[in-house]
């Protein structure tokens, strides 16, 4: 697949692309719609201060962990169209409710449950996978993503002109510009439920088994599962120390959600052995068995470049401005870089994923080149011109978000049947990664964080070397059938054909 391809929209395939892409552009774009307007809200509301927001950006990120995996279940027994029209419908709810909000509570809820919207990057990637054939699916999914991803920097770039110039302004301007996302969200899901169907028509459907919990094939990868599950859900409990410190939360307030936490983790496990005893006890046959090392190498390629991508756009723009003295919109412009590389960087990782001869080798060429980029920036003093900042800057951002790509261009090959569930798992290991970076950024000078992300990298860049293998049929015309794959496909096609 080629740049060219992009523009034949007649075929299905392009077409059901760019129809994902604008739905998570959408999405991204309503979910960072609060900064770009925060100055104004401070001044318009009086009882809004810079605290407050700064707790709303935690809460914007804090469901997306949890929500990633539960659509990751979802989509793999509803399919993505479903699943993403569902998103987008419910969470223009939230987005309307924060646009019109009058109280901080309100306010923060409503952000809180807005965070369910960072869900609709692993559906697209799913409903992308189902389009595409194993050949293609790196430039694809990068592709998606890249123009995807667009929509944070898009919003940041219009909506102060749609507040100011689209709704006049004064104290309901930026009310409007919000609202105006929300219902543009609205619609599209109802569209996009109209538009699109789960890859081709008459495209064999694959389910999991069960989707309260992922498979897998051996005792060992069991225990590995639950060790990986641990984290998803125990990141949340930094986040809840961050509010209490905030004083937004109460101790007892604390020790119940801590509480809830444990409860969850319990149930996850419960459920984890719930679904794989039964079947590792009848034996899973070798042509259906997968490597779930693969799945832990890309949760921490995840962790390590989109967890660094979403920490460091947070911090960068202030680093250049106390490292160079630079007034705040240059230090912006400069820093807005990083962002900007993405439309190019992540569909060039997924490209070239396709087009070498190992999705492997180019996975650990990235990581190491994320580690160096960052080692790099953690020796950037005021004492280094400026331009060559920036050009390190850019070429780290390049290895970050071409090494995102990559990753995507590896997980729809892992196993066929439950992509939703592992592109969920990854997806949220990114957002565990951001919380986990930016709570050691309150601990660090910005030299010291850039080289703890750099050793995260190396760990990631070594975890490849030594547990990814190139799944099975990374190149091919078609992905890997099992034997149990065509017993499920022939048992669902069976009950189709029941119900009619």
């Amino acid at each position: 697949m080629t740049v060219s391809d992009l523009f034949k929209v007649k075929n299905p395939e392009i077409r059901a692309l760019h129809f994902t892409w604008i739905a998570f552009f959408i999405s991204f774009y309503t979910w960072f719609n609060m900064a770009p307007l925060a100055t104004t809200m401070i001044k318009e509301l009086g009882w809004l201060t810079m605290k407050d927001i700064k707790l709303f950006a935690i809460c914007n990120v804090a469901l997306t962990i949890p929500a990633r995996v539960f659509f990751g279940m979802l989509q793999d027994k509803y399919g993505p169209r479903k699943c993403y029209s569902v998103l987008m419908i419910l969470m223009a709810i939230p987005a309307l409710a924060f646009a019109f909000g009058n109280s901080g509570a309100q306010l923060l809820v409503t952000r809180l449950i807005l965070s369910c919207i960072g869900a609709s990057f692993s559906i697209g990637i799913h409903m992308t996978a189902l389009w595409f054939k194993p050949r293609d699916i790196g430039f694809a999914e990068g592709f998606y993503a890249g123009w995807g991803n667009f929509g944070s920097a898009g919003a940041a770039m219009t909506l102060p002109w749609v507040a100011l110039y689209l709704f006049g302004g004064g104290s309901q301007g930026w009310r409007y510009a919000l609202a105006a996302n929300a219902i543009v969200m609205l619609g599209y899901g109802i569209l996009y439920f109209f538009v699109i169907t789960d890859g081709p028509a008459g495209a064999p459907q694959h389910k999991p088994r069960k989707t309260s919990a992922m498979e897998v094939s051996t005792w060992f990868d069991m225990i590995k599962l639950i060790i990986v599950t641990i984290p998803l859900w125990g990141i949340l409990s930094i986040l809840i120390w961050r509010i209490q410190n905030f004083g937004y939360l109460s101790a007892d307030g604390a020790i119940i959600a801590y509480a809830v936490i444990v409860v969850v983790i319990l149930y996850q496990i419960i459920q984890i052995l719930r679904v794989n005893i039964p079947i590792l006890k009848k034996g899973v046959p070798e042509d259906d068995k997968y490597k779930f090392n693969n799945v832990i190498s890309l949760n921490t390629t995840y962790f390590a470049n989109f967890g660094a991508e979403l920490a460091v756009v947070s911090m960068l723009p202030a680093f250049f401005e106390s490292t160079f003295t630079l007034t705040p919109t240059a230090a912006g412009l400069i820093a807005s870089s990083f962002a900007f590389v993405n439309l190019i960087a992540r569909p060039l990782g997924g490209f070239l994923s396709d087009k070498l001869s190992s999705r492997k080798l180019i996975m650990t060429i990235y990581m190491f080149g994320i580690a160096l980029g960052f080692l790099g920036m953690g020796f950037i003093s005021s004492a280094w011109p400026i331009i060559l900042a920036t050009i390190l800057t850019v070429a780290c951002s390049m290895f970050v978000q071409g090494a995102e790509g990559a990753t995507f261009g590896v997980i729809p090959m892992i196993k066929r049947r439950i992509t939703g569930q592992i592109a969920g798992m990854a997806g949220a290991y990114g957002n565990v990664g951001a919380v986990f970076y930016l709570f050691l950024y309150t601990f660090v000078t910005p030299s010291q964080f850039f080289l703890i992300i750099a050793a995260g990298a190396f760990v990631s860049f070594l975890t490849c070397i030594f547990l990814l293998k190139e799944p099975e049929g990374s190149f091919a015309e078609e992905y890997h059938m099992s034997s149990v794959d065509r017993e499920m496909l022939a048992l669902h096609e069976g009950e189709s054909v029941g119900h009619h």
